[in-house]
């Protein structure tokens, strides 16, 4: 079931035009991932869906609901979580909850949420003595506290270290598993990947491909990446590369000094003719490594930029 439509949406900032085109529909339950370039129109289209910007032109139906006849009754459906500049930094995790509860006619009770934040035994911290991870799971927390049905969840672990990362991950399945929608956007490729049911690409203020990680992914090619190196140097990968051309299972071969790449639809086949090869004349390999592709492979291939331009 569809929970949020957006349309044709545009947006212009005096002659820059922010977001020329953006239409997608995000399904009930499911984490829908928005990623782009810098200036792609990303943050502008977010606060167009959550109420802040009026677009130019365009519709937005949250739950069958619009902006201008059912503004209030969208503001109960939708949390979003505000910047951690926002949050009361002399309050402690359970009054900045109380507080933000207090704003809504129905909320979850605060208990339930700061066990589902893991700040529970953090209760009484104040903000200004959290680490950057605790004050992000209190922003979402806050996202949370009107329990409703879309949560808007802005490059959420953005300056966070990696354990710290991956508590904000668990938090976002926890919400998946309990049927709330999560709007995301990311900067991190491997988060992208694990978290979302589907991806929008947008660039230049477009959306130039939508789908779920693994069909983007298998939309590119259905080749592998197989890397090795030789501790003979550069003369073993040189003959290696000569002996491999015309293989049929290998499509593509570079070599750079005592490093060679190949590229393969089957590379455990092509590793073995590979390996088979390097046997038979005593060339010793290292690092051997297959690599798959992944989303940044096709978000490059999509928008032609290296991720983080």
């Amino acid at each position: 079931m569809t929970v949020l439509e957006v349309n044709q949406l545009k947006k212009a900032f005096g002659e820059v035009r922010a977001v020329e085109d953006i239409s997608f529909m995000v399904n009930r339950g499911e984490v829908f991932t928005i990623i782009g370039p810098n200036g792609a129109g990303k943050t502008t289209t977010l606060e167009m869906i959550e109420g802040l910007l009026p677009p130019d032109s365009g519709t937005i139906t949250v739950s069958g609901l619009s902006w201008s006849r059912n503004a209030g009754e969208i503001k109960t459906k939708i949390g979003v979580q505000p910047q951690s500049s926002a949050l009361f930094d002399l309050l402690t995790a359970e009054e900045n909850l109380d507080l933000f509860a207090s704003f809504y006619p129905r909320s979850k009770p605060v208990e339930e949420v700061l066990g589902m934040i893991n700040l529970t035994e953090h209760r009484n911290k104040r903000v200004k003595s959290m680490s950057g991870g605790q004050r992000q799971r209190l922003a979402i927390g806050l996202a949370m506290i009107n329990d409703p049905e879309i949560i808007f969840l802005d490059e959420p672990t953005t300056g966070l270290d990696p354990q710290a990362r991956r508590n904000i991950w668990d938090i976002v399945l926890q919400l998946k598993e309990i049927g709330k929608t999560v709007i995301l956007t990311t900067h991190y490729m491997e988060e992208a990947e694990k978290l979302s049911d589907r991806v929008c690409i947008v660039d230049a203020g477009r959306v130039v491909t939508l789908d779920t990680p693994e069909a983007l992914i298998g939309r590119l090619t259905r080749e592998r990446e197989v890397r090795l190196s030789f501790l003979e140097g550069a003369d073993a990968a040189a003959r290696t590369e000569e002996a491999l051309r015309g293989v049929p299972e290998i499509l593509r071969l570079e070599r750079e000094g005592e490093k060679l790449t190949l590229w393969s639809p089957e590379p455990e086949q092509a590793l073995y003719i590979l390996l088979g090869f390097t046997k038979e004349q005593g060339f010793r390999t290292q690092h051997v490594s297959i690599r798959e592709m992944s989303l940044e492979d096709v978000f490059i291939a999509f928008t032609g930029k290296e991720w983080r331009d």
